[in-house]
């Protein structure tokens, strides 16, 4: 796998993020949502998953708003067939399209209903929703999927302390679909 899948600037963020300088826009970058932390390691926390479940190369893969794209071309590579069919699926991927949903000023808590929904319909009975959040806490995600999913596990993510408490910078969990 590529050391810089985002880009080049991920590297970049976090060094300035350590530095505490501010970025072209004045603000100063946070080591908690840079797009190292959240793309690669993300990406390379979802692949360590699937090796250590065993996931059979002909396993149906779908990433869900692919973003950049670069998950995907790094499983094809390096662990999967592609599929050309939009439903059955083992394994449904999202990293931050949740995300992006939940922030649409227009109707979300109906829109991330059509996301479960649509969810529940392409991936297969006893398939897995690995999901990775910036925006949702652990809790708040099991109360979104309750209906049709069941934790299966929760993936480590790096951790901050901010004011004396301590929490993830990101969610990632692996629900199975009942």
């Amino acid at each position: 796998m590529s050391s810089d899948a985002d880009g080049g600037s991920g590297a970049e963020v976090a060094a300035l993020s350590d530095k505490g300088s501010p970025g072209e826009d004045g603000f100063v970058p946070s080591a908690l949502g840079t797009r190292k932390q959240f793309g690669e390691e993300s990406m390379n926390r979802l692949i360590r998953w699937m090796q250590k479940h065993k996931i059979p190369l002909d396993a149906s893969v779908l990433d869900i708003g692919t973003g950049n794209g670069v998950f995907l071309v790094e499983l094809v590579e390096d662990f999967l067939n592609l599929s050309t069919q939009l439903s059955g699926f083992h394994i449904c991927i999202d990293k931050g399209t949740f995300d992006a949903i939940s922030l649409n000023p227009d109707n979300a808590i109906e829109k991330r209903k059509q996301y479960v929904k649509s969810l529940s319909r392409v991936l297969k009975v006893k398939g897995f929703f690995l999901i990775t959040s910036c925006n949702w806490t652990k809790e708040e995600l099991l109360n979104e999927f309750s209906e049709g999913f069941e934790l299966f596990e929760e993936l480590p993510t790096p951790k901050f302390s901010f004011g004396g408490r301590s929490g993830n910078s990101v969610a990632a969990l692996v629900f199975q679909k009942m």
